[in-house]
């Protein structure tokens, strides 16, 4: 499943968010991963137990695929852009070559975010493959070896919403996640401090299925760069929870985010076990107290947090939040755009559905829900909505 699949990634100062991040915690701009809940008690789940603090803000803002409201995303290009606009983490997804390189890309099918279809030595390569249950037609990762990838370039993913982009197509290659971590520990380098970043694994089973297991070599990885330890500054997230506890089985620590789609929706690992709860029972505080065991949060779509109705408009709020907070995991929603179409309808601005609408009334209402932190495509404008929540203009 993919953040678009997913439907898109009270100040809420109940007890449930005190007992996750003191006042104090707020005033200082961290943010407590894990806390005194069920999560720091259940040492015996993988991964699971006290996450200590770390120096993030709250809310911390996501660059979503880095600064992809403005460059192709999943380039160097739009993580550093992503990075200069001053985003706290910025995310990665990975998935597999043929001959086992991990590279960054939102899905295996590069159709779309690539310009493979205008090198007519990989025609025969275009093909249907069913990830997840789902029937796509495209060029895949899995089919191509890592200098073959090299051989294309990135090009923006709605050129139809977001023409803008299209200007930058064809100026840079897809990413491995090795030259990401490389890139990142330069960039901590020359700014004294850290980068951080925030790696999807991408259709675990499916993967795994056919020989390439994306946990095993991403835990290669992260222990060659000293990224795998509790205190690293990097999150590891998925739509699948057995990748996230096999992640942890493999010893890594990292603060782990268990992500979370409509609420009718299984997690496609779930769905293969037979296990028949949907995303709805997974939400409810006996769901929330097992996700607490081998993780630290939770990345649920939007909607989760507050319903739209029929109309695009936004309901009633769910007791999510509280409940997760009282479950003793941070919330990391995706993912806010500025565009009318991804917006609300409460907050589209005019009849063009790629004109920017009033992007800060929703982040606002997000963030008086008190969740943790936000995936945004535009990182630039929640950081000033996050600033203007906060009074600080």
């Amino acid at each position: 499943m993919t953040h678009e699949q997913h439907s898109d990634h009270e100040r809420g100062r109940g007890p449930g968010r005190r007992a996750l991040i003191g006042a104090a915690a707020l005033g200082a701009g961290v943010t407590v991963l894990g806390g005194a809940g069920p999560a720091a008690a259940g040492e015996h789940g993988p991964g699971s137990g006290h996450v200590p603090v770390h120096p993030l803000p709250v809310p911390t803002v996501v660059g979503h695929r880095g600064a992809s409201g403005y460059r192709p995303e999943h380039t160097l290009g739009s993580y550093q852009l992503a990075l200069d606009l001053g985003a706290d983490v910025i995310e990665q997804d990975v998935v597999p070559t043929r001959d086992g390189h991990l590279v960054c890309r939102h899905e295996p099918e590069i159709g779309g975010t690539t310009d493979v279809a205008d090198h007519p030595e990989f025609a025969s390569r275009r093909t249907t493959k069913t990830i997840d249950g789902v029937a796509t037609t495209g060029w895949f990762t899995e089919d191509f070896t890592l200098a073959e990838l090299k051989t294309l370039r990135a090009v923006e993913r709605l050129p139809a919403q977001r023409q803008h982009n299209t200007v930058y197509n064809g100026h840079w290659e897809v990413p491995t996640f090795e030259e990401v971590l490389r890139w990142a520990d330069e960039q901590g380098r020359r700014r004294g401090k850290a980068v951080w970043l925030h790696v999807e694994t991408k259709h675990p089973t499916y993967f795994r299925g056919i020989g390439l297991g994306l946990e095993e070599r991403l835990a290669v990885l992260l222990r060659r760069f000293g990224r795998d330890k509790r205190d690293s500054p990097l999150f590891l997230q998925s739509f699948e929870p057995g990748s996230l506890q096999r992640l942890g089985a493999l010893g890594l620590r990292n603060p782990k985010v268990f992500l979370l789609d409509a609420a009718g929706t299984r997690p496609y690992d779930l769905a293969v076990a037979g296990d028949p709860r949907t995303v709805a029972d997974l939400v409810t505080p006996a769901g929330l107290r097992w996700i607490a065991g081998f993780a630290q949060g939770i990345g649920p779509t939007l909607n989760l947090i507050i319903p739209r109705d029929a109309d695009g408009r936004l309901g009633e709020p769910t007791s999510l939040v509280r409940d997760a907070h009282k479950a003793g995991l941070i919330l990391h929603p995706f993912t806010m755009r500025n565009e009318n179409s991804f917006l609300p309808a409460d907050f589209r601005v005019g009849t063009d559905p790629n004109a920017y609408g009033d992007a800060f009334g929703a982040f606002r209402v997000y963030f008086e829900q008190g969740v943790d932190g936000i995936f945004s495509d535009n990182c630039d404008t929640a950081l000033l909505a996050r600033a203007e929540f906060l009074g600080r203009k």
